[in-house]
């Protein structure tokens, strides 16, 4: 009877922590392929670009694909600079109110023991099911009747109720203890300073991840159903444009993907840790 409750230990040989080190780390570099050759493409001359077979290194760097870049985009009718402002606006916007409705939504599911909330939650998790192909059709009609077409909020709408946030910020709510939270009715705290000043802190894991997604949605919105106007249309749907052009523009649309990439790879950096702890820890409470 000693034995029990001690905590199982699993023993791995050197060898064998090598080989899954080595097997981890060549997965990690063919996953990095992808990234390096974007950016190695945007340093391509033209003539590289269109080789047959391409070569994934540049031979003769330049800088021309950003310079041909830049006189495009000052020859096109909207100022960079208002497309920029767009994207900006609408990803930064979007992210943060999007987390603060999905963790608003998610604390009731999560800590409430109405007998409805299981069936809420069962349809929250089956709206992540649909595809946006399957909802563009409702969506165009909800927004035209809405009035909304041609405006920020028809790309903002959209994303404000997708259900995949709250589904993550659930699970995260249901591992913060029910009696820290009985604690602080106690003491006098209401529900809205328990989720502010306790519940939000304690899963900054999952927001932050949330946030990495949310904001690399929108920041890649590009041409939509809604939007028909110029001086509307996101950074994204500017560049789209661009490298669409034919083969004359090909090294301007490889400087686009790697511009249009920083971004939410910046957002990442600066968030990994918390994305790395919430891939452990979500998916531990049903």
């Amino acid at each position: 009877m000693a034995g029990i409750g001690k905590r199982k230990t699993l023993s791995r040989s050197a060898g064998g922590t090598v080989v899954i080190f080595a097997f981890l780390a060549i997965m990690g570099a063919f996953m990095l392929l992808p990234l390096i050759y974007v950016i190695v493409t945007a340093f391509k001359p033209l003539n590289e670009i269109l080789a047959y077979p391409p070569k994934f290194f540049v031979q003769h760097p330049t800088l021309d694909n950003f310079s041909d870049l830049i006189e495009i985009t000052q020859e096109t009718w909207i100022p960079f600079e208002r497309s920029l402002f767009n994207s900006l606006s609408l990803a930064v916007v979007g992210t943060v109110v999007y987390i603060f409705i999905a963790s608003m939504a998610a604390y009731p599911l999560a800590k409430n023991k109405s007998r409805y909330v299981g069936v809420i939650y069962q349809v929250v998790v089956l709206a992540i099911l649909f595809r946006p192909e399957v909802t563009r059709t409702p969506l165009y009609i909800i927004m035209s009747r809405l009035g909304l077409i041609n405006t920020a909020w028809s790309l903002l709408l959209p994303v404000l109720a997708g259900s995949f946030g709250v589904f993550l910020m659930r699970q995260f709510m249901m591992t913060v203890p029910n009696e820290m939270l009985e604690a602080a009715r106690v003491d006098g705290a209401n529900e809205f300073v328990i989720f502010g000043k306790l519940v939000m802190p304690m899963v900054k894991p999952a927001w932050m991840t949330l946030a990495i997604f949310t904001f690399k949605d929108l920041w890649n919105t590009g041409e939509t159903q809604y939007i028909y106007e110029e001086s509307l249309k996101t950074l994204t749907a500017v560049m789209q444009s661009i490298s669409s052009a034919g083969i004359a523009r090909a090294g301007a649309g490889a400087a686009v993907a790697l511009l249009m990439m920083i971004p939410p790879v910046v957002v990442f950096i600066i968030s990994q840790s918390s994305v790395m702890e919430t891939m452990a820890t979500t998916g531990i409470k049903g």
